[in-house]
């Protein structure tokens, strides 16, 4: 497979003509050659963006809605070649890839309408006769930095609001999916966006990311990804307006009064959507101590006859891959750390074998699992699903508000009220109530509290623009005197 980068509105080969292998995490085989960027291609990259920005910010907002609309029109029409490439080169299942490219097609068109209504303000001045206006003014060149979990919705989340808001983008993503990053490019590059305004850069984060956040070319910087490579960027991006949307370890809560088949449904996708490889994934589960037997039987249940790890492309399959070693790795450790505390294993428990790569891991339902275990504590990023017993709400909140994350939560009881309580003393960006830690919608913000190591700023909607837009202040004098 042919693979280039975007830079100027041209497709090129990294300066150094280094390459890298794309190993498919479904098949084993190699996919493709990536080209390896360093800090000389970011840097042609941001000067390309920035030769691009003023033309760009001086455009029609419907202009650019247009072409935001054209984009959301190339992704349909090449639907299935896109999600044929992201299940190759993320491992998802094909059914979760199809749902990952519809709701691309959401998030280009939902920018193109939010941008025609973002609007300044008329406050009243206090000269008689003078007038005040608040414009909003797209900050210029956006560095985008991405993950490879989601590796078609989440640069869209950032990409999208960024360029209808009147801003340049400068975007790598995450090595390990670069494949579809290039597919999705080529979407842009087919709805003919004018040179410069878009441009793609691949290689190792710590050249390219690092380079990206910390030039002085670049004037906001919007990162999705792990907590400890977002702090990096955060140091990097010192000064700039930032947008960090980073890890979780985001609890499900199960009280005594839940409805247990809703909870359990819940749990399942909250902790098996794409294999778990999810920031919104439920990272434990907080099991009221009088259901707790017959919550995890229920589980348990449910995962043997539902979830069907297998080929990716095959329908029946409902659980891929991993994406790759490091969080099989983890996965792995976190595991060991369950059981060595005391911990049970009731399903899954280790790598499963006969398949063409050592990614495939069952869905694993452990309990017993003590609060300070790794998979109680640490984002595990896998299919696991930790089951800690608790004795009521408000050890709920406390183990909620004692983990250094604070992205998201989930509840089910059957008490509103109580839902409502635990919402009001939770730190968390995102609470649901009777919904699986792994609901959302795209159009509402998302992000993590103030304090956490959960990020800075809110992705979702036009939520995005106020990151990538600033106030502009501009007096009109009243009559002279």
């Amino acid at each position: 497979m042919d693979l280039r980068m975007f830079v100027g509105g041209t497709w090129c080969d990294a300066r150094s003509g280094s390459v890298s292998a794309a190993t498919s995490p479904a098949t084993g085989e190699v996919i493709g050659s990536v080209p390896d960027g360093d800090r000389t291609d970011a840097r042609e990259a941001i000067t390309a963006a920035r030769r691009a920005a003023a033309g760009w910010a001086r455009m029609s907002v419907f202009d650019r809605a247009a072409l935001l609309h054209r984009v959301a029109d190339v992704i349909e029409g090449r639907r299935g070649t896109l999600a044929r490439t992201l299940t190759l080169d993320q491992g998802k299942p094909l059914g979760e890839a199809n749902d990952e490219v519809d709701e691309l097609i959401v998030y280009w068109r939902m920018a193109a309408e939010d941008a025609k209504r973002l609007g300044g303000l008329l406050p009243p001045s206090s000269g008689a006769g003078t007038r005040a206006l608040l414009v909003r003014r797209p900050r210029g060149v956006v560095g985008v930095i991405t993950p490879w979990n989601w590796p078609y919705t989440m640069p869209a989340e950032l990409i999208a609001p960024a360029l209808a808001s009147g801003n340049t983008v400068v975007w790598t993503p995450a090595p390990s999916t670069s494949v579809s990053a290039i597919a999705l490019a080529g979407c842009l590059a087919e709805a003919d966006l004018p040179p410069g305004v878009l441009n793609l850069v691949t290689g190792p984060g710590p050249l390219v990311g690092n380079e990206i956040a910390a030039n002085p070319g670049v004037d906001a910087v919007a990162f999705i990804g792990s907590t400890a490579t977002g702090r990096l960027v955060a140091q990097a991006a010192a000064g700039k307006a930032t947008l960090l949307e980073m890890g979780g370890n985001g609890p499900l809560v199960v009280l005594e009064d839940a409805d247990l088949d809703r909870a359990v449904e819940g749990a399942l996708a909250a902790c098996f959507l794409c294999a778990g490889q999810s920031c919104t994934a439920g990272e434990r589960l907080l099991v009221h101590e009088a259901v707790h037997d017959e919550f995890a039987a229920r589980l348990v249940a449910a995962v043997q006859e539902r979830i069907r790890l297998g080929d990716p492309f095959d329908e029946a399959t409902t659980m891929g891959p991993l994406n790759n070693p490091a969080v099989a790795a983890k996965m792995a450790e976190h595991v060991a750390d369950a059981v060595d505390r005391g911990a049970r294993v009731r399903t899954g428990g280790a790598p499963a074998s006969g398949f063409p790569t050592d990614l495939y891991w069952p869905a694993t339902v452990l309990t017993g699992v003590p609060a300070n275990a790794l998979a109680a504590t640490e984002e595990t990023f896998g299919p696991i699903a930790p089951v800690v017993s608790i004795g009521g709400l408000d050890e709920a909140i406390e183990l909620t508000n004692a983990s250094r994350y604070g992205l998201l939560a989930a509840i089910y009881t059957e008490d509103l009220r109580r839902g409502l309580d635990f919402a009001d003393a939770v730190r968390t960006g995102w609470v649901n109530i009777n919904e699986s830690t792994n609901y959302w919608e795209s159009h509402l913000p998302f992000g993590g509290r103030a304090g956490s190591d959960s990020g800075l700023g809110r992705v979702g909607g036009p939520h995005p623009m106020d990151t990538f837009t600033e106030l502009q202040t501009v007096i009109i004098g009243g009559p002279g005197r």
